[in-house]
């Protein structure tokens, strides 16, 4: 079984944060538009919230991003 990185979900969740900021919306909006709380984007941009392919690209339509954004390397 593959090992938990944190630095991977604390990389993904500043790439989130700054893709949300890139698309001019608040935690509060972003939340609003996905059907979600802002607790929940705040802990998928922290990095302390595991998220799915699924909600990965949720994220990407909202914030106009490729899911190819989310992993530069």
């Amino acid at each position: 079984m593959a090992k938990r990185n944190p630095n991977a979900y604390a990389k993904l969740g500043t790439l989130l944060k700054q893709a949300r900021l890139e698309a001019n919306l608040t935690q509060i909006e972003a939340a609003e538009k996905l059907g979600k709380t802002q607790a929940y984007i705040s802990k998928c941009e922290l990095g302390e919230r595991r998220i799915d392919v699924i909600e990965l690209a949720m994220f990407a339509k909202l914030y106009r991003k490729s899911p190819s954004y989310f992993f530069p390397e």
